[in-house]
């Protein structure tokens, strides 16, 4: 990545984090794919293009798959995949995060098949599972706060230990849907892909401007 490119998306990430900040003041509700998910202000909320991922998760997931949901955040995508009959853990290193993903498997009423679990990447995490879901930080900056640890991964340590062990976590057939974006370094994540041998489908994309810099989403198939 160009110096340049960069220096632009520190500038984004500096505006996206005093944003979000100032947004997250109070509990907020969303209406999300047909769920009703309450995000408290230590986590990040449901955004723009968060239906890339989630309508991904819907389409992606069979009644009985175990799946894992990375870095659960609000716990959307989980809860998304329990509605489909999925069997979930939902792992994170927030601990509200965690409260509020209980919180949304049970107002949705999956809280029966959505286990959560404090996990550092895999450190919590057993087993073999049919679909891992992740929304990874898109930048690999120092987290000032346990809310700014959701947009950013200091040297991406946290994104390429996902990589060195997910395989070891997936079953025969088992697959990974990551989300990422040109908001961080994406060829980044791409090289990480090729080097654990993982095939890689664009499953969804989208483009949108922000902080006046334009920037790409993606959702990856991994298998």
């Amino acid at each position: 990545m160009s110096e340049e490119r960069a220096t632009k998306i520190w500038e984004l990430h500096q505006s996206l984090v005093s944003r979000g900040s100032a947004g997250a003041e109070c509990e907020q509700t969303f209406s999300f794919l047909g769920l009703t998910i309450t995000v408290p202000p230590q986590v990040l909320a449901i955004g723009p293009v968060s239906y890339l991922l989630g309508e991904a998760v819907l389409a992606e997931t069979g009644s009985g798959d175990r799946v894992l949901d990375m870095g659960t955040g609000n716990g959307v995508n989980g809860v998304l995949a329990a509605t489909k009959g999925a069997e979930v853990l939902a792992v994170d290193i927030n601990p509200h995060a965690l409260e509020a993903a209980r919180g949304n498997a049970d107002r949705n009423g999956v809280g029966d098949r959505f286990e959560v679990r404090h996990s550092d990447i895999f450190s919590a995490v057993d087993g073999a599972f049919d679909l891992i879901i992740f929304n990874p930080p898109f930048r690999w900056f120092a987290a000032g706060n346990v809310y700014e640890s959701a947009t950013t991964d200091e040297n991406y340590a946290a994104l390429t230990r996902f990589f060195r062990q997910a395989r070891k976590h997936l079953t025969g057939t088992g697959r990974v849907l990551i989300f990422f974006g040109t908001g961080g370094d994406l060829d980044y994540l791409h090289q990480l892909a090729d080097e654990e041998g993982f095939r890689r489908e664009t499953v969804s994309q989208h483009s949108r401007m922000i902080a006046g810099m334009q920037v790409d989403f993606v959702t990856y198939r991994l298998s």
